[in-house]
């Protein structure tokens, strides 16, 4: 059959070649239309109760995690040019589109009680541009008299200042949103420069954009330097142009392809299908790499370039077509979970591995038919020294050293599971980030010095309308289950409109410092007038206090919220530190009267991850089954079956033992090493085992002489491939980011012990698993 279909391509040649430049013609198109996605909740199920709390969380109060904040930490923050700039600073944000509002020390205002009209009057605390220092001075004692700002914008016990700016929640979840963060850091550089003091820069818009960013400009200048590797290392192999060329064509057309895809299923480019064109690279090149040297020893054998393209076809296309079916398999699974980032990545690397095993078939083929055919330096390679040395070195370690290679497997295995032990799941926001960089120093100053940026919020649902306000009991107890948040060292002092309250109970007291504290009942009855203030529209006037107020509870005053900026601490820290909020929560509230949800930006993200995690454990577990069945259709050979899964197995093991002692994490940045390892593994045991099967009729079925043969033919196309592929991959170990460095290298480590197994390992049990009589 595979015979037929090379005579059927080469007969067919032009037509072939012209249906796939116009199909390319077309995905080229599609591909142009591709966006990226900037929607960071996308990994979570629909019906995960985390995601429903958090879309409820957005109906009610329209967002979180839409705050940038800056750090002022100097000495001089209160002299007056220093404070004059940072209010210009204020005003020149201000004007940035997209900049929803900004809460800052020149912009804090106090309340004042107009007993006249029964009003909180709103009224600027600080008036610049100052010019006396004293007067300064003097607001700045009003300021620090109240202690609503306390924490929030300053820390007292440092010269530390914060300055928070509010962001468009539109803005930041589209394209915009590297204009808007580049517009604001313009002018914080402005301030640096004029000022000469340093600032520190954090909030999760700053975060996400400025990671995502430099994570997408990485992987594009990786994917190019990846190519540019591997292309250098096609030339010096097989010492042609036009064979390095066709390789680098075939990979592109597969990356125009997936693209393309992503656009035709109406996707969108997220963090994971951005690592699908790596992947088209990494099964791309084997599949020219063995159709090559295929006809380069057909061709060395024959001297006739037709009878060597169709012996290549006949010989290689069903190896590549299981091998490719293999791996389609390994990432075509995780379209079965729940999760749509894990769908989409499935289904559309499952489509274009598939895909690329046609236009592998199609244009290597053609193409060859077209060129002249290789010259003497061209399959030079196929002789070289050292492999055949290395190879007939193999061969003594199979027939003469299965003991020690055994016994190598077996403490190599046994070191592996041992350091699978302490390998642990846990991941952060930034914990990617080198310690050094300024994204994570910055973190951690905000996290001394203002308790975290993270965003946690719990919602308290009186069940009830008007519930928040018929009495203080409901105050009360918010505000106690706030006090207890804040005394833990992992948050900081949380808000909610209790504080505003507080706030208009000092305020309506004149300013008595004493004052800011839970109202009374009493208090409420004399301060209700206050609270109810409405415009001349007849609506709430969103100024004062019932600004604060109303940003905390919904207009049926029947949620309240609170909101808790955190520290990063990490996916394992997180849900033990809710558990113990939660359980605070039940002591405090009546769970008949009352339901407390927690929810925020902080849970949505780490819960995705947590739940990536999962889905690629799950997809690996089923890809090794389905990859399995496939295996034993193949080769209908419990024997071979077993022959097949333990050098496969043992790379695995080996990448999750190394991870464990050297304390990487799993993480999504690292378990989606697994996916790939398992890819690249059964990749190569599919093209040996294959080749011993077609080799073993022509060797009357004797096992020994068969695996000397398949050694010799398959090994030296398997340790350039796998040169090839680690010269790709090696490329990611100088990445700023600890898991992209972590997939190059681990990934590298794996082709090294797949291919070892491989080579060795497979060959020695396939000795003496075998059956002692003939087939």
């Amino acid at each position: 059959m595979w015979y037929r279909l090379g005579q059927f391509i080469i007969k067919y040649r032009f037509s072939l070649l012209l249906l796939l430049i116009l199909s390319t013609g077309i995905m080229t198109y599609y591909a142009t239309q591709v966006k990226l996605s900037y929607e960071f909740t996308r990994a979570i199920p629909t019906d995960n109760p985390k995601y429903q709390d958090y879309q409820s969380f957005l109906k009610k109060f329209g967002g979180d995690g839409n705050m940038m904040v800056v750090g002022f930490d100097s000495d001089s923050f209160y002299q007056t040019t220093y404070f004059n700039e940072v209010a210009q600073l204020h005003q020149e944000i201000k004007k940035i589109k997209g900049v929803t509002g900004i809460l800052s020390i020149p912009d804090a205002v106090s309340l004042r009680n107009d007993r006249e009209n029964a009003k909180l009057v709103p009224e600027k605390i600080f008036n610049t541009p100052y010019t006396d220092q004293a007067v300064l001075d003097s607001n700045r004692m009003i300021f620090e008299n109240l202690p609503f700002y306390k924490t929030l914008l300053y820390s007292d016990s440092s010269h530390s200042y914060l300055m928070g700016i509010s962001v468009n929640g539109d803005t930041i979840n589209s394209k915009s949103r590297t204009r808007l963060i580049n517009d604001i850091i313009a002018q914080l550089k402005l301030f640096e420069d004029k000022t000469g003091s340093t600032l520190h820069i954090s909030g999760l818009p700053y975060i996400r954009t400025t990671i995502g960013n430099r994570i997408k400009d990485e992987m594009n200048w990786f994917l190019i330097g990846s190519l540019l590797l591997s292309a250098i290392t096609l030339l010096i192999f097989f010492r042609s142009f036009s064979t390095m060329f066709m390789s680098l064509i075939v990979v592109g057309i597969g990356v125009v392809w997936s693209l393309g895809t992503i656009v035709l299923l109406g996707y969108k480019i997220t963090l994971l299908t951005a690592l699908i064109p790596p992947l088209i690279v990494v099964i791309g090149i084997p599949n020219c790499i063995y159709f090559l040297n295929k006809y380069h020893t057909a061709y060395r054998d024959t001297g006739d370039k037709e009878k060597a393209l169709v012996t290549m076809v006949g010989r290689m296309g069903i190896v590549t077509l299981f091998c490719n079916i293999a791996a389609a398999i390994g990432f075509a699974v995780f379209a079965l979970t729940k999760s749509a980032l894990l769908q989409e990545f499935g289904a559309v690397a499952g489509i274009n591995i598939m895909a690329l095993f046609l236009i592998s078939l199609i244009f290597i083929p053609v193409v060859l038919s077209y060129i002249k055919p290789p010259q003497p330096k061209h399959v030079r390679y196929l002789d070289n020294k050292f492999l055949e040395k290395l190879l007939v070195r193999i061969e003594r370690w199979t027939f003469q050293h299965a003991r020690w290679v055994y016994g190598v497997t077996i403490v190599i295995s046994v070191v592996a599971i041992a350091g699978l032990f302490r390998l642990k799941s846990e991941g952060f926001i930034v914990d990617d980030l080198p310690k050094q960089d300024k994204i994570y120093t910055d973190l951690k100053w905000f996290e001394q010095n203002f308790g975290g940026v993270m965003p946690l919020e719990i919602l308290i649902d009186t069940k009830k309308k008007n519930g928040l306000l018929r009495t203080t009991q409901p105050i009360s107890k918010i505000d106690e289950l706030s006090a207890y948040i804040g005394a833990t060292p992992e948050a900081a002092r949380p808000l909610s409109f209790a504080e505003g309250l507080k706030f208009a109970k000092q305020a309506y007291y004149d300013g008595d410092i004493l004052s800011y504290a839970i109202p009374y009942e009493g208090d409420l009855a004399f301060m209700g007038p206050y609270l109810r203030q409405s415009g001349d529209s007849g609506k709430t006037a969103e100024t004062g206090v019932s600004k604060i107020i109303s940003n905390f509870m919904d207009s049926s005053k029947q949620v309240a919220r609170i909101t808790v900026n955190m520290k990063d601490v990490g996916s394992v820290k997180l849900p033990l530190l809710i558990a113990d909020y939660e359980k605070k929560a039940k002591e405090i509230f009546d769970t008949a009267s009352y339901h407390i949800s927690f929810t925020g930006s902080s849970i949505t993200f780490l819960e995705g991850s947590s739940f990536i995690i999962k889905g690629l454990k799950e997809s690996i577990f089923w890809a090794f089954l389905l990859i399995t069945i496939c295996m034993l259709y193949l080769f209908r050979s419990i024997r071979i079956l077993f022959c097949s899964l333990i050098p496969n197995l043992i790379p695995l093991l080996i990448t999750a033992g190394v991870m464990g002692w050297v304390g990487i994490a799993l993480k999504p940045s690292t378990v989606l090493v697994f996916s790939v390892a398992l890819g690249i593994a059964i990749d190569v045991t599919i093209r040996f085992l294959i080749n011993y099967k077609q080799e073993l009729p022509h060797y009357n079925y004797q096992v020994p002489q068969t695996l000397v043969q398949t050694i010799q033919h398959t090994g030296i196309s398997i340790i350039y491939t796998s040169l090839v592929l680690i010269a790709g991959f090696i490329i990611f170990c100088i990445s700023d980011f600890g898991g992209t460095k972590a997939l190059g290298w681990l990934t590298s480590l794996t082709l090294i012990t797949g291919t070892l197994t491989n080579l060795i390992l497979l060959p020695v049990l396939i000795l003496h698993l075998r059956k002692k009589t003939k087939k």
